[in-house]
Formats: C-alpha cells, sequence, structure tokens
C-alpha cells in the first residue's frame, strides 16, 4: 500500500480525536489572558462588564467574555495647558500648566468619561480661572506652592468618580503682557530706590549714635580721671594735715620745700638748652629740707 494511501486512512480514522484536540487548543488559548504589569484589562460579557483583569495570567470564559478594553496604568502627562485668567486686581495673567495623573479603576474610565484628557484639561483651566480671580496679581506672585495646592485638591474632588488619582498639578509660568510688566519694573525700580534711602538714612543715623555715644563715653571716662585726681589729692591734703596737726609747723615746712624741689626739677627736664635761675629763697628751703630731713633721722 502506498504511504499517500496509508496517511489518508490514518486521518479518516482519526479525524475525531484531531478535530477535538484543535478545539481544545482554540478553547484554551481564548480562555487564557496574559496582562503586563503596566496595564488592566477590562472584560465584558455579552456587552456587560464582567471583570477587571490584572497583571499576570487571568482565566476568562472563552466565546462568552472577551477583552474589550485594554488600559495602561502608567502614570500620564497632560500636554501643557495655557489660559488666560484675570487677577482680583484686574489684570489679565496667561497662566502654562500642566498635570499629571494614573488611572486606577479603569472601569470608572472607560465607562464614565469619553476623552478623559480633554475633560482633565477642561476641569483645570476653569479651576484655575477660578482660583486665580480670587488673587491680587502680587499673591499669585509670591503664593504659588500655595496655589498649586489648592489647584491639586480640587481637581482631585473633581475627577475622582472617573477612576483617576491626579499625582501632581504643576503651574510652570505666570505670563504679563507688556504694559503690565513695564508698570511693574517701574514699580520695583522705585521700591529699590525707597530701600537704597532708607538704607543710607539709617545709617547716617547710626553714625551719629556712634559718634555721641564716644563722645559720652570720653566724657564719663574724663570725669571718672577727675574724680581719681581730687580723691587723690583729698588723700595727699588728709595726711599733710594729719602730718602737721601730729608734728607741727616743722612738717608743713617739710613739705612746701619738697614743692619747691619738684617743681624745680620739672623746669630743669624741659625740652631745649634752657637757663634756670634759682632764687635764693629756693636756696634756703632746700636747706630747710634737709635741714629736716636730718631732723626726722
Amino acid at each position: 500500500m502506498p504511504i499517500e494511501e496509508l496517511i489518508l486512512n490514518l486521518l479518516q480514522s482519526n479525524l475525531g480525536w484531531l478535530l477535538l484536540a484543535l478545539v481544545l487548543v482554540i478553547v484554551v488559548v481564548k480562555a487564557v489572558r496574559i496582562v503586563p504589569q503596566s496595564e488592566q484589562h477590562v472584560v465584558e460579557r455579552f456587552g456587560r462588564l464582567r471583570a477587571v483583569l490584572g497583571p499576570g495570567i487571568n482565566l476568562i470564559v472563552p466565546f462568552f467574555d472577551k477583552v474589550a478594553h485594554q488600559i495602561s496604568i502608567l502614570e500620564r502627562q497632560l500636554p501643557t495647558a495655557s489660559q488666560d485668567a484675570i487677577t482680583r486686581d484686574n489684570v489679565l495673567v496667561q497662566v502654562d500648566t500642566s498635570v499629571f495623573y494614573r488611572i486606577i479603576e479603569p472601569e470608572k474610565t472607560v465607562y464614565r468619561i469619553r476623552d478623559v484628557d480633554s475633560a482633565i484639561a477642561t476641569t483645570v483651566a476653569g479651576i484655575v480661572r477660578a482660583e486665580i480671580g480670587m488673587m491680587d496679581l502680587d499673591e499669585v506672585q509670591a503664593n504659588r506652592s500655595a496655589l498649586i495646592a489648592t489647584i491639586k485638591t480640587n481637581v482631585v474632588e473633581s475627577v475622582e468618580n472617573w477612576g483617576i488619582e491626579v499625582t501632581r498639578a504643576e503651574i510652570l509660568d505666570v505670563n504679563l503682557d507688556a504694559a503690565t510688566r513695564a508698570a511693574m519694573m517701574q514699580q520695583l525700580n522705585a521700591e529699590r530706590a525707597r530701600r537704597a534711602q532708607v538704607t543710607e538714612a539709617e545709617g547716617s543715623k547710626r553714625a551719629v549714635e556712634l559718634a555721641a555715644d564716644a563722645e559720652l563715653y570720653a566724657s564719663e571716662q574724663t570725669a571718672k580721671a577727675r574724680r581719681v585726681l581730687a580723691d587723690a589729692e583729698a588723700y595727699a591734703t588728709q595726711v599733710v594735715a594729719h602730718a602737721i596737726n601730729e608734728n607741727g609747723l616743722e612738717a608743713a615746712q617739710y613739705h612746701i620745700a619738697l614743692k619747691q624741689v619738684e617743681a624745680l626739677g620739672t623746669m630743669s627736664t624741659g625740652a631745649g638748652n634752657q637757663t634756670v635761675v634759682i632764687p635764693s629763697e629756693a636756696l634756703a628751703a632746700f636747706g630747710d629740707a634737709f635741714k629736716l630731713l636730718k631732723g626726722r633721722r
């Protein structure tokens, strides 16, 4: 028997088993679904939500269930959006915003919103205009972090029914028209000039205060020196008076003689060539002083 006829006979006799094996392979392929780590799959049965498949190997009922949507759960960034807003003090600004979000409940995102990116962008634009409308321009510039936090909170509350988590909302830039920028620059220059004048005036005031303090300190030190000299003179006078009281006239003559000697010594130590004339009374005073010294010995 030829080989071709043998193979044909075998196929005819085992055709049922081959068809059964083929059906089993198709069923297994249809029933097993491998979901990547970065995705979640939404399964429908006859057009209705059946289940949400997570990462890994999942089983479904073949021919009844089907994967209707494959949703990425990675964080996404909306394109940078620019919208006009008017502040409370009637200044027109152009705000550039950027939003980052991720889908955490795909069944809500699929069945509750059609274009999620457009919906989030519209929501953010409305919230930004509303918040900036309640603030002055200076507050917008100075409190940008607080404004970003408020915008993020409001966006989170608005999109929570869509199965979305807003991870970050940023205000990239706040642009002004040319006239407003010129006015702000003029105001800034005026403020800098005012600060410079205030600083200069404070410096002059401080210099005057320091000079006055220095003069006061010098006067106090001079007064202290005079007080010390006066105390010394008073003490010396008291000592002399006590000596005179105890020793009589000889102590007074001795003291006067010493003073005359000291005065002559001061005159002789002056600068330059000098001629010192000593009166006879001074010589007599020297003699009296030596006599008194001998007498005291």
